[in-house]
C-alpha cells in the first residue's frame, strides 16, 4: 500500500509539471504483479481525481472562467470512452505486448522539443477546430493506455499558442475528462483492484497538489531527465520480465 502512494505521489509531481508521469506509475504497477488492465484502470482512476484537483488550483489561482474548457474536455471525454472500450476488448497477453510497445514509444514523446511558449499578452484562448481530431485520438490514446499522453497534450497547446500555464491548466482537465470517461468503462468491464487503485489515488493527489504549487516557479528540465531516466530502467526491467 505504502510503495503505491509512494509511486502515485513521484508519478502525479513529475507528470503535472511535464507530462508523461504514467511512464513511472504503470510498469512499477506491472513490476509488482498487478494485471495490465488492472493497471491501466488504477491509473485512469487515480489521475481522474488527481488531474481534477490540480485544475481546480490552477482556475483558482489564476482566476480564469471555466467556459474555454469546454470544448476540449468534452472531445477528451469521447475520446477516453472510445480508448477505454478498445482496451477493455484486447486479451491481457496482447495488451502487454501492445503497452511495453507503447510505452517505449511514450518515452521517446519526452525528447520533443517544445515550442517556446506564447507572450501572455499574445496568447490565444482556444485551439483551433482543425486541431480537434488530435486532441480526440489524444483521450482516445489515453483511455486505451495512457503514458506519454500529457506531453502530446502539452506539445499541441504550447504548439498553438498557448502559456506553460494555461496549457498545464488545459492539460489537466482534459485528462480529467478522458480518464473520466475511461475508468466507466473499465468500472463497466470489472477490471478494478480497489486495493491498487486507492493508495494509488491517494498518493496521486498528493502528488498533484505539490505539483501546481511548485508549477510557477520551478525548472522541468532535471525532472525531465530523471524521468526518462527511470523509464529506460523499467522498460529494460519489463523486457528481462516478458521474456
Amino acid at each position: 500500500m505504502y510503495i503505491l502512494i509512494f509511486v502515485g505521489f513521484i508519478a502525479t509531481f513529475i507528470g503535472t509539471l511535464s507530462g508523461s508521469g504514467g511512464m513511472i506509475n504503470f510498469p512499477i504497477m506491472l513490476l509488482l504483479g498487478v494485471p495490465v488492465h488492472s493497471a491501466i484502470a488504477a491509473n485512469k482512476f487515480a489521475n481522474m481525481f488527481s488531474s481534477f484537483s490540480s485544475f481546480f488550483v490552477l482556475l483558482r489561482k489564476n482566476d480564469t472562467k471555466l467556459s474555454p474548457y469546454l470544448i476540449s474536455g468534452a472531445i477528451s471525454l469521447l475520446g477516453g470512452v472510445a480508448g477505454g472500450l478498445t482496451a477493455s476488448a484486447i486479451s491481457r497477453e496482447n495488451l502487454t505486448i501492445i503497452a511495453l510497445f507503447l510505452l517505449t514509444g511514450a518515452l521517446f514523446l519526452t525528447f520533443l522539443k517544445s515550442k517556446r511558449e506564447a507572450d501572455p499578452e499574445h496568447e490565444i484562448k482556444q485551439l483551433p477546430p482543425s486541431k480537434y481530431p488530435y486532441l480526440f485520438g489524444i483521450g482516445a490514446y489515453d483511455g486505451l493506455f495512457g503514458p506519454g499522453q500529457g506531453t502530446l497534450q502539452m506539445q499541441l497547446f504550447l504548439r498553438n499558442g498557448f502559456t506553460y500555464i494555461r496549457t498545464l491548466s488545459f492539460t489537466r482537465f482534459n485528462t480529467f475528462l478522458s480518464c473520466t470517461g475511461a475508468v466507466f468503462t473499465y468500472l463497466y468491464t470489472g477490471h478494478y483492484m480497489w486495493n491498487v487503485a486507492i493508495p494509488l489515488t491517494i498518493g496521486s493527489i498528493c502528488g498533484a497538489q505539490a505539483a501546481v504549487k511548485l508549477a510557477p516557479r520551478l525548472k522541468t528540465k532535471q525532472v525531465t531527465i530523471l524521468m526518462r531516466t527511470v523509464t529506460v530502467v523499467l522498460i529494460l526491467q519489463l523486457i528481462i520480465q516478458w521474456r
